[in-house]
């Protein structure tokens, strides 16, 4: 039997409140109470992981403020990033034991399930093959989604930001993962078209289901 995973839409949800419940979420994904997909979009933050640099947030502390833009330290893999209203952000909350057990393959079929979400939405994109461009997923040259995950004993934490109608003025700001040759873009921007992130939502959660091999359980619409 598949194992069953709670999924909660949180709306709009600032940073540091978002990873607060993931850290609940997690304790009690450790003891087997269960795991948890939380899908939601963030007020404007640059969020710095484990292998940042300072200096790839372009954007001084009072620009920053002026734009209303706050910083965190995180413990996720990868780079700097920024969230911002208009981008589904997904964290999955999974006991990748006893037969997941490969951070790698945890990372590959996050990118399999969003790549298979956005076919679905009439979006072509891909894999990088360039080793500075792992762990994210690409149109053409321009980056559509970032992906940056923590475990703990094969809990999972973190996960997956996907542009759909982002202001992506406000990546400008940054040194987006790192990259300096490589631009981003959105759902919205590739199609010609705004779609509604509760659309994109529901395109991601029976391909994640399918990826990871889960049971999905109390979808709450967004409103």
């Amino acid at each position: 039997m598949p194992r069953k995973v709670s999924v909660q839409w949180l709306g709009r949800t600032e940073y540091g409140a978002a990873l607060d419940l993931q850290r609940r979420a997690a304790e009690k994904c450790a003891r087997g109470e269960g795991e948890t997909l939380f899908l939601l979009e963030h007020e404007p933050v640059f969020t710095l992981g484990r292998n940042a640099r300072r200096q790839d947030v372009i954007w001084s502390q009072e620009r920053c403020a002026a734009e209303g833009i706050r910083i965190y330290e995180t413990d996720r893999g990868g780079m700097v990033t920024y969230h911002g209203p208009g981008q589904l952000v997904g964290y999955p909350i999974l006991d990748l034991s006893p037969d997941r057990c490969d951070v790698k393959r945890y990372v590959t079929d996050l990118e399999e399930s969003i790549l298979l979400a956005l076919a679905d939405l009439g979006v072509r994109a891909g894999r990088s093959s360039d080793p500075q461009r792992v762990t994210s997923v690409w149109v053409g040259n321009d980056k559509i989604a970032a992906i940056g995950v923590h475990l703990s004993r094969w809990v999972t934490t973190h996960g997956f930001a996907l542009n759909v109608t982002t202001n992506l003025g406000d990546f400008s700001g940054i040194v987006p993962c790192g990259i300096l040759d490589g631009g981003v873009t959105s759902i919205e921007r590739v199609l010609g078209r705004s779609v509604p992130l509760e659309q994109v939502a529901r395109a991601y959660l029976p391909r994640f289901a399918e990826v990871f091999g889960r049971e999905l359980v109390t979808f709450v619409e967004p409103s």
